[in-house]
């Protein structure tokens, strides 16, 4: 018998978090994720059976909605769906058994990585991560950027919480880069 340990993207058994200045940056490794891409000529009922899984309107272009069951946009009919891992690990399956042939739908969790940034600070720290305006991201907002040369997704969550989402595979650049805004901003 295996006595295998499930580790985080940074390679703990627990979770990262970092503190500069009242900024907080916490790797968030609970999170059950799954891509929707609607077919050809199915965009609007796809639209609309993501909108009952979530339970909230399908988010347009740049945005993000849903509470346990969230999506946020990805591309054009597609969307990113999270959800708590510890109630959602078959996330991709239950997708699909609500998208039917309206979407393709694919695991996501263990491709990418999740770090929530939090505190008053945080607008000043993304400033210097990425080329968005993040004083033009209003709570409910989600955009893909680049930071540190690795594609992202920035998901603001309410005024001092920012959730960036990175490749599981650049973790470490990933965190290093945040660190390394927040140690130069605060």
């Amino acid at each position: 018998m295996h006595d295998l340990v499930a580790i985080t993207a940074l390679g703990g058994t627990e979770p990262r978090v970092d503190t500069v200045a009242g900024v907080t940056c916490t790797e968030v490794p609970g999170v059950a994720l799954a891509s929707v891409a609607a077919r050809m000529g199915q965009e609007s009922k796809a639209a609309k059976a993501l909108s009952g899984f979530i339970d909230a309107p399908s988010p347009e272009i740049g945005a993000w909605a849903g509470s346990t069951i969230s999506a946020f946009w990805a591309g054009p009919d597609q969307w990113m769906v999270e959800a708590p891992f510890d109630t959602h690990e078959d996330i991709a399956s239950q997708a699909k058994a609500v998208m039917g042939d309206a979407a393709s739908v694919t695991e996501q969790t263990d491709s990418w990585t999740r770090f929530d940034l939090a505190g008053d600070g945080i607008l000043a720290v993304l400033e210097l991560l990425s080329q968005l305006d993040p004083r033009k991201m209003n709570e409910g907002s989600a955009a893909r950027c680049s930071i540190h040369h690795v594609g992202c997704f920035l998901l603001r969550r309410s005024p001092d919480l920012i959730s960036i989402y990175g490749p599981r595979s650049s973790a470490g650049s990933l965190h290093h880069a945040i660190v390394a805004a927040m140690r130069s901003a605060l």
